[in-house]
């Protein structure tokens, strides 16, 4: 099965302590639909302004990445510039640019209506809800969200809950958005508000995994270099969801395959804080991806 990606694409500029580059490749779309590309074809519904390098585009396509959804229209391109501080854990926005992105209105091309596994990446909730208004009867919806769409579109985004199957947020947002410190609580109230299933982001502590009285927790793989978080978490989810694509082609989407699902994202997701934009993820092998999710399972394996 295909993975649908629709979300941002950008370009970044990222400054950390030992380093500073500008105009890297970024967006919750690009980092979804790479990942996603490493276990499954991906459809792309994005949108580039006229100054998009050509050479991001051949590298969607080498990909095996569709872009039959990508609107490259006059103007410039989404930018977004931040810096990361000592303990690679805080950043600060810099500037952001939304240019073409501003006016972005996903429009799904014919053949992709009929997806069955949707991520609908890290935008506004009544984009994610236009996307889903086109869309015939997708298997699994994934959305992502964050603090910003709480604050702002809390509304559209209690609207768009019930209608996918998982919800993707960290840990701050789960407590905003119910109220909670506690995260096993928040994460019960948030499965109330619609999702049947939450993944709950704790950045360097990995992801808890909340169903109908089923829980799971995986840690995050142990770095000991950490050059650029942009992107982690985008990652994570397009791994997530190109894993089910690949794996779950029959019957009903199990709490086993999500737990399955969770760990292959947690290890693509270890390579992308590697280097900076997508550098790493462009030399990851399938033989380094298996042998890094054998070495996590061997490290993460309980005998009672």
């Amino acid at each position: 099965m295909s993975v649908l990606v629709v979300g941002s694409i950008a370009l970044d500029s990222i400054k950390t302590p030992t380093a500073d580059h500008r105009e890297l490749l970024g967006g919750s779309a690009t980092y979804g639909a790479v990942a996603a590309s490493f276990f499954s074809p991906v459809n792309l519904v994005a949108i580039v302004g006229e100054d998009f390098p050509k050479a991001h585009i051949e590298y969607f396509q080498a990909r095996k990445i569709d872009l039959t959804g990508l609107q490259i229209v006059p103007g410039k391109t989404f930018r977004w510039a931040g810096e990361y501080h000592e303990d690679m854990n805080t950043r600060t926005t810099l500037s952001t640019d939304l240019n073409v992105f501003e006016h972005f209105t996903p429009k799904l091309p014919p053949a992709y209506a009929g997806a069955e596994i949707v991520l609908l990446g890290n935008i506004g909730p009544d984009l994610q809800n236009h996307v889903l208004d086109q869309m015939k009867r997708p298997r699994f919806v994934i959305a992502d969200t964050m603090n910003l769409w709480i604050n702002i579109a809390k509304p559209e985004l209690l609207r768009l809950l019930p209608r996918v199957d998982m919800l993707v947020l960290n840990d701050e947002e789960a407590r905003q958005l119910t109220g909670e410190k506690n995260l096993i609580t928040a994460g019960r109230k948030l499965r109330e508000l619609g999702p049947k299933y939450i993944a709950l982001k704790k950045g360097e502590h990995g992801c808890l995994l909340f169903g109908e009285n089923e829980f799971f927790t995986c840690g995050a793989f142990p770095l000991e270099s950490i050059f650029d978080p942009t992107g982690a978490g985008d990652t994570f989810v397009g791994a997530l969801a190109g894993y089910l694509a690949a794996n779950c082609t029959e019957g009903e989407i199990t709490f086993q395959h999500l737990r399955r699902a969770v760990v292959h994202g947690s290890v693509l997701a270890s390579f992308n804080v590697e280097d900076f934009s997508l550098e790493r993820l462009r030399k990851v092998t399938p033989e380094e991806l298996d042998g890094r999710y054998d070495h996590f399972r061997a490290m993460t394996a309980f005998h009672a």
